[in-house]
């Protein structure tokens, strides 16, 4: 054999082998079903329990009175607090997952989110009173206090129910949950859209 035949038929082995590993490769990718990975991915997500896709911190501020004997109280209390906006991943299930083979597209119907907190910021907490006679003389001030923590509280948590923070929050929670299905279904070859809705939202 001459040294040209003899390049002739290395180059060839070469390719016929080059091209039996990519067949090999395209048929392992191909292996993957859909749906396995999709469960996969649930089954991972359901392990972490708890998704926490937005943070905010809030400003209360309340001011309660109290009127005795004559006499009138008044105490301010200015609040800060964090509040968490969660999902809770255990309650997703398999048929959450809607999976369209003809589209190759995932749709993931998330359970609504939930507040935790909030966590109050007892360092950065302010109070202004007025009415120091019947503050000292009675158990107003202890009244006022309670009056104005309870309400601190109650206004936290509709400040984080407002429509801009549950957007933003609902949004984080969405894109989140989009990249926990898609990267998986990416790195097995599976070119596919994933949607993830809360549960009522309107569908598109």
């Amino acid at each position: 054999m001459t040294r040209g035949a003899f390049r002739i038929l290395v180059v060839a082995l070469l390719a016929l082998a080059l091209f039996l590993g990519w067949r090999a490769w395209d048929g392992w990718q191909r292996s993957y079903d859909p749906q396995t990975v999709v469960a996969a991915s649930l089954q991972g997500l359901q392990e972490q329990n708890v998704l926490v896709p937005f943070t905010a911190r809030y400003v209360a501020v309340v001011t309660s009175t109290q009127s005795r004997l004559g006499l009138s109280a008044k105490k301010t209390l200015i609040m800060p607090g964090t509040v968490r906006y969660e999902v809770d991943l255990a309650k997703l299930e398999p048929s959450d997952l809607d999976w369209d083979a003809a589209t190759k597209s995932l749709t993931v119907t998330l359970p609504p989110l939930r507040l935790a907190g909030p966590e109050i910021d007892i360092d950065a907490i302010s109070e202004f009173r007025d009415g120091e006679i019947l503050l000292t003389l009675t158990d107003a001030e202890a009244v006022l206090d309670a009056a104005n923590r309870k309400a601190a509280q109650a206004e936290l948590i509709k400040q984080a129910r407002g429509a801009t923070p549950m957007r933003l929050a609902e949004g984080a929670a969405r894109n989140a949950i989009e990249q926990s299905f898609a990267m998986p279904l990416r790195a097995a070859g599976i070119d596919a859209t994933v949607t993830a809705r809360f549960a009522g939202a309107p569908a598109g």
